[in-house]
């Protein structure tokens, strides 16, 4: 059963952040990657990361999940944590039928913390 939030939206507090960075495996847990490598995907998009969530059931708005309901129970079982959300949407995005139709990158107007790191490293004498 997925979130009753329809009509009543929840509180915001109800709602998790996920970041296309959180599941990019070309990200560095230092830049931003909150899932292991192993289980991330290449360069994914904040609407692959709604498709997922929505085509699940959860309650969502761009970027932001709703994990439980206003008595504090969880919206479904099986996301008991926003990391499980995160795991479940790496595993789904390269499955998309975007992703398999074209196998260039993702959006790339919607991916986030894409930005360079220029001026982060040693400085060359």
């Amino acid at each position: 059963v997925a979130c009753t939030a329809v009509r009543f939206p929840a509180k915001q507090d109800r709602f998790i952040c996920i970041y296309p960075a959180f599941l990019n495996n070309k990200k560095t847990i230092a830049e931003g990657r909150r899932i292991p490598t192993s289980k991330a995907v290449e360069n994914p998009t904040a609407t692959e990361i709604q498709d997922v969530c929505s085509e699940v059931g959860l309650n969502l708005q761009l970027k932001r999940v709703q994990l439980t309901q206003e008595d504090g129970s969880l919206c479904l079982v099986q996301f008991p944590s926003c990391k499980s959300v995160m795991l479940y949407a790496a595993e789904i995005i390269p499955k998309l039928k975007r992703r398999t139709q074209k196998r260039g990158g993702g959006d790339q107007s919607l991916q986030q913390g894409e930005g360079s790191k220029k001026g982060k490293g040693k400085k060359k004498k």
